[in-house]
């Protein structure tokens, strides 16, 4: 089957010239994830990747240092609250599909926790001969003893659900078992879960997800609750708990696009529609009342507002209104108060809430400054919190706090992988095309000349409300810096650094302005002489596959290496592919002629055009990515080669979009990325 773009509706809007010379798409079958002819020129480009990239002599060394990493005994066991324990997932060189362990707090709190392994899956993949990986355990409040374990053959979104008792590290005989697929699924009590997913074949939203809830109960009878339509992007049910973990009611999520949704209320048997704006995002629930962050200005609050909702008469309460340099990061909610992860000036700090006589009380929790701080996990048995701290030069570090009092204490801290002293942080400011400040860090070693000649990779994202404020990345540390290089991270627009207005502003249309916000930073980068286009390499993954498959076709002048790791490329089929639909929201929709025409202007697989002095990219992705199709990558490549380009192509063969579920393939992984950035950047 071929794709023919002047089909497209809109097409006859694309420049004549590009329609002719996209009228048909050669690469169309690349779509075709496990056929033969797709595997076995996959096999190919691997082979010649592996070649160029393994035979080179800093690949052994790079990989070493990366398997460390990875595979270190000394990393931090992030905890996860259950019961009056914790959990950890924990892989490592032995465990590389791991293991789901727990400890008692006081334990764990040691230098030395006495785990006790729940389930290794290792021994379950060998024992089933399948692939599986850990999604994670949805357990019944309040004891949580009786778990449904996620499980993904390969590494992607869906997962197999099974019953799993956690007092004999069992699964259940004849317990609850859902086959695989993308759901969504929590308990209502011992016999019954809410569960959304594909109950007959073919019901699905266009985006991949399920639309149809349904109270399911042991003996296997399914009542249906909710059925949204399958232009939807998804309906994902929340059940509200109050005392004892008794089920006040179940708020339905009905999504309309990525960042529009419609809320019902379901209790004693029927549906009560919450009167908010569409874009709203629900939050958490605590003392009776439902928290929503809302994305836009509605009823007298502000753009970015947290608010409360009592479910009984749906009064909304103001609980924070974030400053222009503010942003909320993430709520979460422990026995009986509110947990806000907070970014101001892109440094990080959590801010607790209780609710007394009817107000909002707020406290800020005592932790480091100058740091981007990260809610691990909230206890539904008290009000404590695990708050994980790291910055670009620090270790990452692991407190355990009391949000009633306010207090916190460092109960575990990562060792220093590489050598800091040597390095320095700088934050500064670029200038976009619209005059709108960009924010930007340098991290680089003290001793580096402002000649341009520096080493440097450059990472983006730009979408999805997602920031990218300070982190310790240690192979980053080990295998770069180590060795003299410089990294930057460019807190661009389409992000979540300042709040909703920072991402809306580059929503659909306005999306250029997130690419040009980029360059911009190149090129003061370039202007501060702290690096040059020579030695400028840049690196982007999902969201950032599109700005730096962008990047490469509208400033090749700007860079020497482009790192493009699981994309979006064809932005004019990507809502036909796998999860794509849900993100109209955010791009547009290539069908509406309008959306089609902005979207062509920057589309980096369109744009891929002959006689351009293209830097040669690295082009990387995972066959197993069920959120982003890999046929983007693939096919982008496929043009490349057409086009006479020199390029790397390799894909990973399981893992899924993370690219990072298993600690070896992952090593190897970042030693191919090094290995190509040092001979581009380096050589």
């Amino acid at each position: 089957m071929k794709l023919v773009f002047a089909a497209l509706a809109g097409a006859l809007l694309v420049a004549p010239a590009t329609a002719v010379a996209q009228a048909e798409d050669p690469f169309i079958w690349l779509e075709d994830i496990d056929s033969p002819r797709s595997m076995a020129w996959v096999e190919a480009q691997n082979a010649k990747a592996a070649k160029r990239l393994e035979s080179d002599a800093r690949y052994a060394p790079f990989l070493a240092q990366g398997r460390a990493i990875f595979t270190a005994k000394d990393r931090i066991a992030q905890p996860s609250f259950r019961g009056a324990g914790v959990d950890n997932f924990w892989q490592d060189a032995v465990h590389t599909h791991g293991i789901w362990r727990s400890a008692s707090l006081a334990s764990y709190r040691g230098a030395d926790p006495a785990w006790e392994v729940l389930l290794d899956l290792d021994a379950l993949a060998a024992a089933e001969s399948k692939n599986w990986f850990w999604k994670g355990a949805t357990c019944l409040k309040p004891a949580e003893t009786v778990c449904l374990a996620r499980l993904s053959n390969g590494g992607g979104d869906a997962v197999e659900l099974r019953e799993f008792d956690t007092a004999t590290k069992a699964f259940v005989e004849g317990g609850f078992k859902l086959s695989e697929g993308k759901q969504y699924v929590d308990w209502l009590d011992a016999d019954s879960l809410i569960v959304g997913r594909e109950w007959t074949p073919g019901e699905l939203t266009a985006s991949g997800y399920p639309y149809v809830l349904k109270v399911l109960s042991r003996l296997g009878e399914a009542r249906e609750i909710f059925r949204g339509q399958k232009t939807d992007v998804w309906a994902q049910p929340n059940v509200l708990r109050g005392e004892g973990g008794k089920v006040d009611a179940i708020l339905i999520q009905r999504g309309l696009s990525f960042f529009e949704s419609e809320y019902s209320l379901h209790a004693a048997g029927k549906l009560t529609p919450v009167p908010l704006p569409p874009k709203a995002q629900y939050q958490a629930y605590v003392d009776g009342r439902m928290i929503f962050t809302l994305q836009e200005a509605w009823s007298g609050f502000g753009n970015g507002a947290l608010i409360g909702v009592d479910p009984a008469t749906l009064k909304p309460e103001l609980i924070f209104q974030p400053g222009p340099r503010q942003a909320i990061q993430n709520v979460s909610d422990t026995k009986g108060m509110l947990a806000v992860e907070l970014l101001e000036d892109v440094k990080g700090a959590v801010d607790v809430y209780d609710r007394k006589d009817g107000k909002w009380a707020a406290r800020r929790l005592a932790l480091p400054n100058d740091a981007t701080l990260t809610i691990r996990s909230t206890s539904a048995k008290d009000d404590q919190l695990f708050v994980a701290g790291e910055s670009f030069l620090a270790p990452n570090s692991l407190w355990l706090a009391d949000a009633a009092t306010g207090k916190a204490a460092q109960v575990k801290t990562l060792p220093a992988r590489f050598d800091a002293s040597k390095d320095r942080v700088d934050q500064y400011w670029a200038t976009s095309s619209d005059g709108t400040e960009i924010p930007y860090f340098v991290v680089r070693p003290k001793a580096a000349k402002l000649d341009g000649s520096t080493p440097t990779i450059m990472y983006g994202y730009g979408g999805f409300e997602v920031a990218k404020p300070p982190v310790y990345i240690p192979e980053m540390g080990k295998i770069w810096l180590e060795r003299g290089g410089a990294y930057v991270i460019a807190n661009i627009r389409g992000g979540g650094e300042f709040g909703p207005a920072w991402h809306q502003s580059v929503l659909r249309e306005k999306r250029q302005l997130a690419f040009d916000d980029f360059a911009a930073v190149a090129r003061d980068l370039a202007a501060r002489k702290i690096a040059s286009a020579r030695r400028l390499g840049i690196y982007g993954r999902s969201n950032g596959g599109v700005l730096t498959t962008v990047s490469l076709t509208q400033h090749p002048e700007l860079w020497n290496a482009v790192v493009v790791e699981s994309p979006l490329t064809d932005m004019l089929r990507y809502h036909k592919l796998s999860a794509g639909a849900s993100w109209v929201g955010e791009y547009g929709d290539p069908e509406v002629p309008g959306d089609h025409a902005f979207i062509a202007k920057y589309d980096g697989y369109l744009n891929l055009k002959p006689g351009q002095k293209y830097p040669e990219p690295y082009v990387t992705t995972n066959t197993r990515d069920d959120r982003v199709h890999p046929g983007h990558a693939r096919k982008f490549a496929a043009k490349l080669e057409s086009l006479g380009y020199p390029y790397l192509y390799f894909e990973n063969t399981f893992g899924g979009h993370a690219n990072d579920a298993d600690p070896e393939l992952n090593a190897r992984r970042w030693a191919r990325h090094y290995v190509y950035l040092s001979q581009k950047l380096f050589d």
